[in-house]
C-alpha cells in the first residue's frame, strides 16, 4: 500500500523531564498516511529553521551554530557521517546529487557529495543567507541583508577554475531580513523532473518587512507584492503553484490563494501587477495559540495539496486541512499529529513516488581539502541501479544497446539496418531521378558516390567481423 510519509526535526533542549521521549532523538521520520506512526528516528541532532534536506538514501542536517553537517544513512537507519566545513551553515537544500549551503558569512557552498567536490562562492550577501531554494537551472538565496539572488546552477558546478561565480540577478524589492523562500519547481533528487524546466518557475520570498513577493526566475519580475498583517515566519507553496501558505509570529497561518477567482497572477489578474495586495487580519485560515503551541517555525504541505504541516516552537506538530479551502470554506481546527517536547524547527514531505533513479549514493564523499584537486581527480562514487546484465540470467529480455554493447565490432542486427537503409534510398533516388526526362544531377551524383563508398566500408567490416569469428573459434579449438 502507497503510504505517505514526512521527516521532521528539532533544536534545542527538551522543554519538559518527559521520560517517555528519548532525549537523544533530533529527526523523526513518520508515517502520515493511511495511519499515523513514528517509523524512525536519527540521534544527536539539533537542526534550525532551512537547516534539513531530504532525498531517498540520506537525510542532511546542519547543526545550530556549528560549521558542521550531520548525514544520516536512511537505509541504515543510523548517523553515516559528520561533515565538518569552513564556516558556520545557516541554512541548507538539495539540488539534485549537490547539497546548496548558505553560510553566516553570506556565501554559499555547493557539495557534491557523490565526488565531495566543494564549490564555494563569494560573500555575494553582505549579511549571512538565511534560506535557499532550487530549480531545474537555478539556485536562490536569500540573506538578512533584505536581498534574493539568482544564481545559475551550471555556471556555479563549471569546472573551470577561472570562472567568476555571481549571482545572475538580486531580487531587492524587500526592506527586511529575508526569512523564508519557495518555489513551485523544487529540484531535489526525489522529486520528478518537470516539463517546464526554468521556463514559468515561480518563487516567493517572505520577509520581516510584513510582505511576501511571487517572483518569476526566468526574468527575476515581481508578479504580485502580499502585505501581511504581521511579520512571516515561514512560507510553503501548494505543488500546482494554486496557494501560498505564511504562517506569522502572531500565531495566524493565512492561505493566499494565487489563481483564485479573481487571479492574483496572470494576465486575467484585474490589477496591475505592481499594485500590492492585503491580506486581510480578520479572516485567516487557522490560528494557533501563542501559549499553547507558539509561533510555526515550518510549514509543509503534502503533494496531493490537502494537508499543511505546521512545528511550533513548544515541540507540537499540527495537521491542517485544505480540503476545505478548495471548497470555500473556513479552516477546521488542528489535529495534533506529535508532541516532540523540543521545538520543531523543520518539515519536509517525502515523495510517496520517487524518480526512478539509475544510481544511487550508498555513502557520501566528504569535501575534499582542495577544490583544484578534486577538480583534477574527478571521480562519481554511486551504486548503479537495475538489471545491467544483458538479460542473460534473468527474465529480463535484452535490448538493442545490451545486444550491440555485447557484439564485437559491428553487429549483423546493425549492418543489415544499414543496408537497408541505403538500399531505400538508391530506390527513392532513382525513383525521382527517372520521372524528371533528364539525367541525373550534381547533388544525385554525389549521393550516388558516397552510398557506394558506404558499402565499401560496410563489405570491409562484413570480411573484418568474418575474420574475428575465425580467429575466436580457432582459439576455443
Amino acid at each position: 500500500m502507497l503510504s505517505e510519509e514526512f521527516v521532521s526535526a528539532i533544536c534545542g533542549p527538551p522543554l519538559t523531564s518527559n521520560t517517555s521521549i528519548a532525549k537523544d532523538v533530533g529527526v523523526y521520520v513518520h508515517t502520515l498516511s493511511p495511519a499515523y506512526s513514528v517509523k524512525g528516528t536519527f540521534k544527536k541532532n539539533s537542526a534550525p529553521p532551512n537547516c534539513l534536506a531530504v532525498n531517498e538514501s540520506h537525510v542532511f542536517a546542519a547543526q545550530d551554530g556549528k560549521a558542521a553537517l550531520h548525514v544520516y544513512s536512511r537505509p541504515r537507519g543510523n548517523q553515516e557521517a559528520y561533515v565538518p566545513f569552513p564556516e558556520k551553515i545557516r541554512c541548507v537544500a538539495l539540488a539534485g546529487d549537490v547539497l546548496v549551503l548558505g553560510t553566516t558569512e553570506g556565501r554559499i557552498m555547493l557539495w557534491e557529495y557523490c565526488t565531495g567536490r566543494l564549490v564555494s562562492t563569494p560573500p555575494c550577501h553582505v549579511q549571512a543567507v538565511t534560506c535557499l531554494a532550487t530549480t531545474a537551472h537555478h539556485v536562490l538565496s536569500g540573506s538578512d541583508d533584505s536581498n534574493v539572488h539568482v544564481w545559475s546552477l551550471a555556471s556555479l558546478l563549471a569546472l573551470d577554475p577561472a570562472s567568476e561565480h555571481e549571482p545572475e540577478r538580486t531580487l531587492s524589492n524587500h526592506r527586511a531580513a529575508v526569512v523564508a523562500l519557495a518555489t513551485d519547481q523544487p529540484a531535489t533528487s526525489s522529486s520528478p523532473p518537470t516539463s517546464g524546466g526554468a521556463a514559468g518557475a515561480l518563487c516567493v520570498s517572505a520577509a520581516r518587512d510584513k510582505t511576501c513577493v511571487v517572483w518569476d526566475v526566468a526574468t527575476g519580475q515581481a508578479l504580485r507584492t502580499l502585505l501581511l498583517p504581521a511579520a512571516p515566519l515561514c512560507a510553503a507553496l501548494d505543488p500546482c503553484a494554486r496557494a501560498l501558505a505564511v504562517a506569522t509570529d502572531d500565531g495566524c497561518l493565512h492561505l493566499v490563494e494565487l489563481l483564485g477567482d479573481p487571479p492574483l497572477l496572470g494576465a486575467h489578474a484585474p490589477e496591475a501587477a505592481s499594485t500590492a495586495v492585503q491580506v486581510p487580519a480578520s479572516d485567516p485560515f487557522g490560528l494557533a495559540p501563542l501559549d499553547a503551541y507558539g509561533p510555526a517555525a515550518c510549514l509543509a504541505v503534502s503533494h496531493d495539496g490537502t494537508v499543511l504541516l505546521s512545528g511550533h516552537a513548544k515541540g507540537k506538530v499540527l495537521q491542517w486541512s485544505l480540503a476545505t479551502a478548495a471548497e470555500g470554506g473556513s479552516g477546521p481546527p488542528p489535529v495534533e499529529l506529535a508532541d516532540l517536547n523540543a521545538a520543531v524547527s523543520n518539515v519536509a514531505f517525502v515523495p510517496p513516488l520517487p524518480r526512478t533513479r539509475s544510481t544511487v549514493a550508498p555513502a557520501v564523499v566528504k569535501p575534499a581539502a582542495a577544490n583544484a584537486a578534486a577538480a583534477a581527480g574527478y571521480s562519481f562514487t554511486a551504486q548503479l541501479e537495475g538489471d545491467l546484465g544483458g538479460g542473460g540470467g534473468g527474465d529480463r529480455q535484452a535490448s538493442r544497446f545490451d545486444r550491440l554493447l555485447a557484439t564485437p565490432g559491428f553487429g549483423q542486427e546493425a549492418l543489415e539496418q544499414a543496408v537497408l537503409a541505403l538500399e531505400q534510398q538508391q530506390q527513392q533516388q532513382s525513383t525521382s531521378g527517372g520521372g524528371g526526362g533528364g539525367g541525373p544531377s550534381e547533388n544525385e551524383v554525389n549521393l550516388q558516390l558516397q552510398n557506394e563508398e558506404l558499402l565499401q566500408i560496410i563489405n570491409e567490416q562484413r570480411a573484418l567481423y568474418k575474420q574475428v569469428l575465425q580467429k575466436q573459434a580457432a582459439s576455443e579449438s
